[in-house]
């Protein structure tokens, strides 16, 4: 391995004279404590290091030694369940209050093995070998490495091994010998490879209505939630990782407040998974990697999560990222950037900032594995714009690489609104392409009432104009009544509270079953207006004030109750018809 002599720092920037050969991307030890770094620059007589740890106490003389390798990560079925830092480096109480520096993956647990090959058979690089089901976690298998591959000549025997133990040799092609364990390592900047990609045609159902029936999200696809302080990002993405209905969620906190993820950390292994009853923890890997932390460690800790990630993926399971948040990750770019001396782009940001962010999103997809299991990774990130100014470059490029743009209103959040999410500044551009999947739950109106219902908010943000105007009163009954139409969707359809036991999760069939309720609702009202009904009257209907609270007032048992409020409506507004209509004609 190389050495080089460290002449220059600044921050987590430092500057070496080489006594060997080093390369763009060489993970490196820096010092006695051994603190991790990475090659970013290569010049004559110069390597220029990444330090993702606390430089303090470094000075000109110390030694770098380079390790041969990229920067890379132990997976392997230790990690489900599990708190680690932007290194994957495990946060338990055993390795103290305090991270200790260097690369690491703690120390190798023991867990029962199952074989699921034979000496003889072929496996595949990235291909399945065995089965392993650690203590309160889901079942896994083992993977071999991506890039080893052969016939089978051993493979040991069902029964209890540490996860760094041979457990496997190939011979391949060439007559090269591998050997596998239950974990192996993968370089986080390198894709994990796969047999070819898929296209999405079902939606990863969060449970948050706007989401679902608004905005949808393939699976595999790629979200970006953007909003200023205060708007709800974090708790949107939390309610998001317990409620998603994927295999396996990894929450990577990039940067954010450390109350925050101490929030997350405290709240998160009490809770039990509403999908199948167990620990939620069971199938979450949570990322830690705080604002008061290394800033460097910012920029890893998403390849981190990306990587991981991809390793359940290839598993043949339904992944879900959470990074919150990518801005926070564009700032570490930024501000190694500025020590490096480079010439700032857009809002001071490197000039990199985009194909950076193409990378991290661009490992997204459903995909055929290398062991022929169908898997999929959805990437969600958040985005932190200052001021709430979606202009901004962090934002403006995050665009162009996803599909699902769930933009967070400060004026929604002031008013205590939940999810936040603007239903006229936001897009998916998955919603098309998912609406066969809702015409196979039996929606095949799903469509329709979608495009119903924002046409329905946009018309209701023009007709609020006026009435500032004019006033209220002064509007015709016909745009009185989509005024009140627009306010039940928006109360009882957008609105969902994260902390109520009975509307934080919405499952899809009841998501229909409101949909058609209150489609019926805006549809028969409207009919009544035409006939000579008051608003006020219809306004004034306990079925109303009913439909207004539909979300709490109708949870996941009272399915019967809530199917049968269409035909209640057809009742209620044929009384009004026959009382108001009989009055007027009575009159004349």
């Amino acid at each position: 391995m190389s050495c080089a002599e460290l002449t220059w720092i600044s921050g987590p920037v430092l500057r070496a004279r080489p006594q060997g050969p080093f390369y763009i991307q060489e993970a490196v030890r820096v010092g006695e404590d051994g603190l991790l770094g990475e090659v970013i620059r290569l010049a004559r007589g110069e390597i220029v290091v990444q330090v993702y740890e606390e430089t303090a106490g470094l000075r000109p003389g110390v030694t770098v030694e380079g390790t041969g390798q990229p920067l890379a990560v132990e997976l392997g079925p230790a990690l489900l369940g599990r708190i680690f830092d932007g290194l994957l480096r495990p946060l338990t109480v055993e390795e103290g209050r305090h991270v200790r520096p260097g690369l690491r993956s703690g120390e190798p647990e023991s867990f029962p093995f199952q074989p699921a090959v034979a000496v003889g058979e072929r496996v595949e690089p990235g291909a399945p070998f065995g089965r392993v089901r650690p203590a309160g976690a889901r079942e896994q298998r083992c993977l071999a490495p991506p890039n080893a591959g052969g016939e089978v000549t051993w493979v040991a025997g069902a029964g209890e091994y540490r996860e760094d133990a041979v457990v496997l040799r190939l011979r391949d092609d060439h007559g090269v010998e591998h050997e596998a364990a239950m974990r192996h390592t993968w370089p986080v900047r390198h894709p994990r490879p796969v047999a070819r990609r898929q296209s999405a045609d079902a939606p990863m159902v969060t449970g948050q209505r706007i989401i679902d029936s608004l905005f949808p999200v393939a699976r595999g696809g790629r979200a970006a939630l953007p909003g200023g302080f205060g708007t709800g990002k974090t708790m949107l993405q939390e309610s998001l990782a317990k409620f998603a209905d994927a295999d396996v969620i990894v929450y990577v906190g990039c940067g954010e407040r450390g109350n925050e993820m101490a929030g997350v950390l405290e709240e998160f292994p009490q809770l039990d998974d509403p999908l199948h009853g167990r620990p939620l923890m069971e199938r979450t890997v949570i990322i830690a990697n705080t604002s008061n932390m290394p800033v460097a460690a910012r920029e890893a800790s998403i390849y981190t999560g990306v990587t991981v990630a991809e390793y359940f993926r290839d598993q043949g399971l339904d992944v879900a990222l959470m990074a919150d948040s990518t801005s926070r990750w564009a700032e570490a770019l930024r501000e190694v950037s500025g020590r490096l001396g480079e010439l700032p782009g857009e809002g001071g940001y490197p000039a990199y900032l985009s194909s950076r962010l193409a990378d991290f999103y661009e490992r997204a997809g459903t995909v055929t594995t290398c062991g022929g299991d169908e898997g999929s990774l959805t990437l969600i990130g958040a985005v932190s714009p200052p001021s709430g100014d979606f202009s901004e470059p962090v934002t403006t490029h995050t665009k162009r690489y996803t599909r699902c743009f769930w933009a967070l209103d400060r004026e929604r959040a002031q008013s205590r609104f939940y999810p936040a999410i603007h239903p006229l500044t936001s897009y998916s551009e998955d919603a098309t392409d998912l609406a066969g999947w809702w015409e196979r739950q039996g929606h095949a109106e799903w469509l329709g009432q979608r495009r119903q219902f924002l046409s329905l908010l946009e018309e209701q943000q023009r007709l609020e104009r006026m009435a500032r105007i004019v006033g209220k009163d002064a509007l015709p009954p016909e745009q009185r009544i989509t005024l009140l139409s627009a306010e039940l969707v928006n109360e009882g359809f957008l609105r969902q509270s994260a902390l109520s036991p009975t509307d934080r999760h919405c499952s899809p069939e009841r998501q229909i079953a409101m949909q058609r309720t209150l489609v019926r609702f805006i549809d028969r009202a409207r009919r009544a207006v035409e006939a000579g009904v008051p608003v006020e009257a219809i306004a004034g209907l306990d079925l109303t004030r009913r439909l207004r609270r539909l979300g709490e007032e109708y949870g996941e048992p009272a399915m019967a109750d809530l199917e049968a409020l269409p035909g209640a409506i057809d009742a209620a507004m044929a009384d009004l018809e026959r009382e108001h209509v009989g009055e007027g004609e009575h009159a004349g």
